[in-house]
């Protein structure tokens, strides 16, 4: 009793289909992560253009703007079919990249990226909403915490190794290496042992359906301010990111010394997933994910001071704070989501949280070359440190922090 209590974390991995989904997760952010880079490496090789290369992050990012829309393909079918379908979908789609070997060849590539893009708002929907069905309520914060720590680990590995691959093998090698971790996740995802009703007939108008995950998510007490100051602090992180490379001309580095920072950050990222679910039960997600802010808003700040263990402890800072707000709003939208429309609600809420993420990275892009960095990086720590004490305001009503007992918490 004591220990199911005490190790939460241990119940997550030593669940059978909560193990299935991590390891799903693990093996496609692999492979997305690996050929997320080496695309447009592949890109500037083939033409020896910058902004070429940059559209292949576009083709990736753009879909993401269809979510209410593509979300709602998630709640008309069963879910493990449809992940089961995707994953299928994209490894064959993948070999087509094999044909890629010259300039005229790029609109292949991508197109590909483009139903990449789209398939994967899709995916993430389907996976969110069966993860709901399949770990127990109590367990929801504990696995978020969790998948965030393998994707950010993901980041750090598969990148190096795509690179690496890429320049022994070339380009088709990437396509062919991500094609097989999809065909893997389709046999993870196969494995479940997940019990899904079938879906109700659709109601109403294309339109309607559309607008019923954004009309659920603007109404509801708690999902609403978390989705909000989510897109806000999205916006901050992607001006922050676009500061990088003036940080590190600050500190008298080479352009290089970005990757340290980006290693540190993840660092971060990762030893907070560990520990998300244990807060989410003592805080709760509004207070939670204000924690997350706040502490991003002095990382984001104290960079502007040109001193290399600072700049080390805020990119550990930084990738500790920013997930907070994500794992509590995906958490969130996890337990107050009528299953019937958790794949809309799902892909609206990363349509309003990440796509201010692009936004900020286009717009920082055009005004680190106006203004001084430091006065930018002191300014959004400011703008942060309003959202964390907005959200934490007033709230609209007490929040559950799932600190029952194990029993309490599953009756069976």
């Amino acid at each position: 009793m004591t220990t199911k209590t005490t190790w939460p974390l241990v119940r997550v991995l030593r669940d059978r289909d909560a193990g299935l989904f991590l390891s799903g997760v693990v093996v496609s952010g692999f492979g997305t992560s690996a050929l997320w880079l080496a695309s447009g490496v592949w890109v500037k090789d083939l033409t020896g253009s910058d902004g070429l290369a940059a559209l292949c992050v576009l083709a990736l990012w753009l879909p993401t703007l269809g979510g209410p829309l593509l979300g709602t393909l998630a709640d008309r079918v069963r879910r493990k079919p449809l992940l089961i379908g995707l994953n299928l979908l994209l490894a064959a789609l993948l070999l087509t990249l094999v044909a890629v070997d010259a300039p005229g060849d790029l609109w292949l590539l991508y197109a590909v990226l483009f139903v990449y893009g789209a398939a994967g708002v899709v995916h993430d929907a389907a996976e969110s909403a069966l993860v709901a069905t399949a770990v127990d309520r109590s367990l929801l914060g504990d696995f978020n915490g969790l998948r965030m720590t393998a994707n950010e680990g993901m980041k750090l590995l598969a990148p190096l190794a795509g690179a690496g691959l890429y320049a022994a093998y070339g380009s088709a090698s990437v396509a062919l290496l991500d094609a097989a971790t999809f065909v893997l996740a389709t046999g993870l995802y196969a494995a479940l042992r997940v019990r899904e009703e079938k879906p109700a007939p659709p109601t109403g108008s294309r339109r309607e359906r559309t607008s019923e995950g954004a009309r659920h998510l603007w109404a509801h007490p708690v999902l609403r301010p978390l989705v909000l100051a989510g897109g806000a602090t999205m916006l901050c992180a992607g001006l922050n990111g676009a500061m990088l490379y003036a940080v590190v001309d600050d500190l008298g580095r080479s352009p290089a010394y970005a990757g340290v920072l980006y290693a540190v950050q993840g660092a971060g990222s990762i030893a907070v997933g560990l520990l998300s679910g244990t807060a989410l039960r003592r805080l709760g997600e509004r207070r939670f994910a204000a924690f997350g802010i706040a502490l991003l808003a002095l990382a984001v700040a104290l960079r502007a001071v040109p001193y290399d263990p600072l700049a080390l402890v805020c990119s550990a800072a930084i990738g500790a704070g920013l997930p907070a707000v994500l794992i509590a709003t995906l958490t969130s939208v996890q337990r107050e989501t009528p299953d019937a429309l958790l794949g809309r609600v799902t892909a609206t809420a990363h349509t309003l949280v990440y796509t201010p993420n692009v936004v900020g990275l286009a717009a920082g892009a055009a005004l680190v070359e106006l203004v001084s960095h430091r006065l930018v990086l002191v300014a959004l720590g400011v703008v942060l440190l309003v959202t964390a004490a907005l959200l934490v305001q007033n709230p609209a009503r007490t929040e559950r922090t799932i600190s029952r007992s194990s029993p309490d918490a599953n009756p069976a």
